[in-house]
């Protein structure tokens, strides 16, 4: 009977304490303005333009090529490829973006998110890209013995 009464006593003891409310999370002077945080950024950058160079009909391949492979490919939805991307910079919200694409046939059939194909658009940034380079006319670069030489008939190879 006293060990019945101890341990009923020792069980109310414990339930008795009051717990400790739960730390915060992270050190408590994250959140202060001057404390810098640095920049996190995860997942597929995907930019409109990207995104305006993929049509409707595209095969996988196509579109991993322009997009790059995509960061989730889910095992039940073999059919549907999702690109996200997240960034916070430092005491900001988090931005994020998401694109989900979609294939039938091994085609492209769908594409949901932050951003729309637009071929004008496409267009016209690929002929703003005419690249033109311009090469410097060759210098005679040589060392002096090099040009000695050839002046007296030796052909060096440089």
């Amino acid at each position: 009977m006293t060990l019945i009464l101890a341990a009923a006593l020792a069980s109310s003891g414990c339930a008795r304490d009051k717990k400790p409310d739960a730390p915060p999370s992270g050190a408590m002077l994250s959140n202060l303005p001057f404390v810098y945080k640095m920049t996190v950024q995860q997942g597929n950058i995907i930019t409109e333009r990207m995104v305006n160079q993929i049509q409707l009909g595209m095969n996988r391949e196509q579109v991993r090529f322009v997009l790059g492979t995509p960061l989730l490919t889910d095992l039940f939805h073999s059919d549907r490829w999702d690109y996200l991307y997240t960034i916070r910079r430092g005491h900001a919200p988090m931005e994020t973006k998401r694109l989900t694409l979609w294939f039938e046939d091994d085609r492209l059939v769908s594409i949901d998110g932050f951003a729309r194909p637009n071929p004008d658009e496409a267009l016209t940034a690929f002929e703003e890209e005419t690249l033109i380079v311009e090469v410097p006319d060759w210098q005679d670069d040589r060392g002096l013995f090099s040009r000695a030489l050839n002046a007296v008939g030796v052909e060096t190879t440089d």
